[in-house]
């Protein structure tokens, strides 16, 4: 089983990185592209065995404890 945790800026948090995307984007024609916001990608593969629940329940508590800093970022996954 794997799971695919996405950890990005919250909104409310400036991106100064998707920013400086974005303008580069923007400067070689890509004039379409409305924001650019950056952030990680994580590939965990899970043991085998495991339940859904408790695999969702384990990559959620990963997630907020050791791969976001809550203050300023949120995450999203998806396990298959």
């Amino acid at each position: 089983m794997k799971a695919h945790v996405y950890v990005t800026l919250k909104t409310s948090v400036l991106d100064p990185q998707g920013q400086t995307i974005h303008n580069a984007l923007r400067k070689i024609g890509y004039t379409d592209v409305a924001a650019v916001r950056q952030g990680k990608y994580f590939a965990l593969t899970l043991a085998d065995g495991l339940s859904p629940e408790a695999a969702q329940a384990q990559v959620e508590r990963i997630a907020r404890e050791v791969l976001t800093n809550p203050v300023i970022e949120e995450f999203t996954y998806r396990i298959e």
